[in-house]
C-alpha cells in the first residue's frame, strides 16, 4: 500500500487544485498585517465565519496595539468569548501587542522566527500572517491541509511538523501559499474530516486514501 504520490502525481494533483479553487485565499477578513495577526491567533479551534463576526465590530474599536492594552485582558475576553479559549487568547493577544510595542515599535515582526517570538504564535499562525501579509512562501499546516495533503499523499507524516516538510519538499516554492489555501478550500468544501465526498472529487483519481479503499 503506497502513502505518497510520485513526483509526476504530486504535479498533477497540483494542478487540479489550480483548477478547482484558482482564487483561493485567506478566509479571515483582514486590512493590515496587525488585524490578519489578531484574527489569526482567535482562529484557533474556531472557524472563520465565527472570528470574521466578532473582528468585524472590534477592529472598528481597537486599532493599533495600545487599544488592546488599554482595554485589558478582562475586557477583551469578553469581546472574544464567542471564539472559544478566550482567557488564554486574551492573555496571547495582549501580550504579543506588549512584545510588540517593546520590540517592534509596535509593528507586526516580518519573519516567521521573529512572529514565533510573541506570545500565541506558534509555527502555524507565524506561517500564516508571514506568508499573507508580508508574502513570504510558507505552507500553514492547520487540521484540513494535515488531512488532505497526508489523505492525497503529498504528505506521509503523523505529526504537523513532518507535513510541513513533506510540502515544503513536494510543492515548488513558488506555490507554497497557494497550495496551502487550496488544500484548506479542499477539506472544507470536499475532503471533509467525517464523510468526505470522494466520488464527487476530481482528485481522487490519483487520492491514495481512495486509491486504497478508506474513502470507499
Amino acid at each position: 500500500m503506497r502513502k505518497r504520490l510520485t513526483k509526476n502525481e504530486k504535479h498533477q494533483v497540483l494542478d487540479i487544485l489550480d483548477e478547482l479553487y484558482p482564487n483561493a485565499r485567506a478566509e479571515l477578513n483582514f486590512r493590515n498585517p496587525f488585524e490578519l495577526l489578531i484574527a489569526t491567533i482567535l482562529s484557533a479551534q474556531c472557524t472563520d465565519v465565527r472570528v470574521n463576526k466578532v473582528t468585524e465590530e472590534m477592529f472598528l474599536e481597537l486599532k493599533v496595539p495600545m487599544d488592546y492594552i488599554d482595554l485589558g485582558e478582562e475586557a477583551l475576553e469578553n469581546k472574544i468569548r464567542s471564539c472559544g479559549l478566550s482567557k488564554s487568547k486574551s492573555r496571547n493577544i495582549i501580550g504579543a501587542c506588549e512584545k510588540m510595542l517593546s520590540k517592534y515599535d509596535g509593528r507586526v515582526p516580518e519573519t516567521i522566527e521573529e512572529l514565533m517570538e510573541l506570545p500565541g504564535v506558534g509555527r502555524k499562525t507565524a506561517n500564516v500572517v508571514a506568508s499573507n501579509a508580508f508574502g513570504i512562501p510558507a505552507i500553514a499546516v492547520d487540521t484540513h491541509v494535515f488531512r488532505v495533503s497526508n489523505r492525497i499523499g503529498l504528505a506521509s507524516s503523523k505529526n504537523v511538523e513532518g507535513t510541513e516538510k513533506d510540502l515544503m519538499k513536494a510543492i515548488p516554492r513558488d506555490r507554497w501559499t497557494k497550495a496551502h489555501h487550496q488544500m484548506i478550500f479542499h477539506g472544507r468544501r470536499v475532503c471533509k474530516a467525517r464523510s468526505p465526498l470522494c466520488e464527487d472529487c476530481l482528485v481522487s483519481v490519483l487520492c491514495l486514501y481512495y486509491i486504497n479503499g478508506v474513502g470507499k
